[in-house]
């Protein structure tokens, strides 16, 4: 990480020791974006203490009117017990009772506003005590009405207590809703300041990004006039090499052609001693045979040589199958280096392509592998396009094939072909399964001639995934696999919706 790291540096720093546009445009875009940054802290920071005098101001508020409530939950309680004390009417203890119950939980939600400040608490601490003699009185009061003791009640009324209680809740309201108001008048200015603050000093930040932004745009304008003057120089160098690049585009075009050539002809050519060797191979096998049956015949009569028998009957046959398999195998070798170079001779033919169709058909061909293999095979969302039948319809084959080879045992496979357009005039088509998988250290390999990954429990020589890489790219298209072993494999296909052919007949 850190030899990676010192090459950057060094060059960043040589970059800012350079007098040029582009360094003076990078630090000042550098200092408008910690300015933008020490703007943005300090809002925060601004509006965070707003929010916080707004929430002392909203705190202050609701302890006034708690308070407020208290006293007038005890008023009502008194009318209620005046109005029985007065008519007799049981409806007016109905209020009484209703107010005498909520008075508790309105004295405890006062102190839970209240908090920690001591002068609150003390004026909430003797509004409590004040509420529980004024409720204690009235209860009294209450229970001689109802006890038909209205006159004893009435001189209780009289004496004067219960409205010396009441003028002592009222001044202790005044004192707290006086101290209140005015740490109310406090803590809005504070807000309000603060509001102001930060208002100065987001216009002045602003005020400094617009010069910079200013100073930027007029260094740019002319960074684009230099640029497209240069662009105009490059473009009269440009004419002067497009002759040199279509010359150099056809030499390799003929080369490549070559090299198809070459292939071609050397892979004809090893035909010749290999069917030779494969005839040899039968013969030397007959012949083994012969001899075989001779000593067959001289062991009637004697005893012949153990060593003699086991040349013949063992090591002979095992030699002969081994040159028969590797000559098998080199036959096969070479019919796939035929088909590559057939395949990069022949010419390509646009049309349009339903891959949702041509998928189905392929399935249909190994059915009964499908069957098999306990594979569900499904057609999902498709997109056609115009590329060369012959080539995709290989492409998808062997891709599906692969994907019913490779199931993992005892496990149900299924196989989903899917396509869908891409922004910018591409396909993409998908073909995945769940079989069993492919390591991500293989998932270049297995594209390369000859090469393999996995276990090599299914016959194949390594060709297939290398001819449809080479038909995908010759068609102007990608292909990619995202897999990991025990989760099956998903191809990723990519095509130009429209082929474009030149007058060869290629891309």
């Amino acid at each position: 990480m850190s030899a990676a790291l010192t090459p950057t540096l060094s060059r960043f720093a040589r970059f800012l020791r350079e007098g040029t546009l582009g360094r003076s445009i990078f630090l000042l875009l550098a200092g408008a974006v910690v300015l933008l940054l020490l703007v943005n802290v300090s809002t925060f920071v601004l509006i965070q203490r707003t929010a916080s005098f707004n929430q002392q101001v909203d705190q202050t508020w609701q302890l006034r009117r708690a308070a407020r409530g208290v006293i007038l939950n005890i008023k009502d309680a008194e009318t209620a017990q005046r109005g029985y004390l007065l008519t007799g009417q049981s409806s007016f203890l109905l209020t009484y009772d209703q107010s005498r119950v909520a008075a508790p939980r309105m004295l405890e939600r006062l102190e839970a506003l209240a908090g920690s400040d001591e002068i609150s608490l003390a004026s909430v601490e003797a509004l409590t005590r004040l509420s529980r003699d004024k409720f204690l009185e009235m209860s009294q009061i209450v229970s001689l009405s109802r006890s038909g003791q209205n006159g004893q009640a009435l001189d209780q009324v009289r004496s004067g207590r219960g409205k010396l209680l009441m003028d002592q809740l009222d001044a202790e309201i005044a004192t707290l809703d006086s101290q209140l108001g005015a740490r109310l008048q406090a803590q809005t200015s504070r807000s309000e300041a603060s509001a102001v603050f930060t208002i100065i000093v987001n216009a002045v930040a602003g005020a400094l990004i617009l010069v910079l932004a200013a100073i930027v745009l007029i260094m740019i304008t002319r960074y684009l006039d230099d640029l497209a003057q240069a662009r105009a120089d490059l473009d009269r160098v440009n004419a002067g090499l497009e002759e040199t690049v279509k010359a150099r585009t056809a030499a390799l075009t003929r080369a490549n052609e070559e090299v198809q050539r070459f292939a071609y002809i050397v892979s004809h050519d090893l035909r010749s001693p290999l069917v030779n060797v494969m005839g040899y191979t039968a013969e030397l096998e007959q012949v083994g045979k012969t001899i075989d049956k001779a000593i067959a015949e001289a062991e009637k009569v004697r005893e012949v040589d153990k060593d003699v028998v086991t040349a013949v009957r063992e090591d002979l046959p095992e030699a002969v199958g081994f040159i028969r398999a590797s000559t098998e195998k080199m036959d096969r070798l070479i019919n796939a280096i035929l088909k590559l170079s057939r395949e990069g001779r022949r010419g390509l033919i646009p049309e349009t392509i339903d891959v949702g169709e041509m998928a189905r058909a392929a399935a249909d061909s190994i059915r009964h592998q499908l069957d098999e293999t306990n594979t569900e095979f499904v057609i999902g969302e498709m997109a056609t396009f115009e590329s060369d039948r012959l080539s995709v319809e290989q492409i998808i084959g062997n891709l599906i094939e692969n994907a019913v080879k490779y199931s993992e045992p005892g496990r149900p496979n299924r196989i989903e072909v899917s396509g869908h357009e891409l922004a910018g005039g591409w396909v993409e088509i998908r073909v995945a399964d769940r079989g069993r998988g492919i390591a991500p250290k293989d998932h270049e390999r297995i594209f390369e001639l000859f090469r393999r990954s996995g276990r090599q429990d299914r016959p194949g020589e390594g060709l297939g995934l290398a001819f449809v890489r080479n038909s995908v790219r010759r068609l102007g298209g990608s292909i990619d696999v995202d897999s990991e072993l025990g989760e099956g494999s998903t191809f990723i296909l990519k095509f130009p919706k429209r082929l474009i052919l030149d007058e060869a007949g290629e891309i």
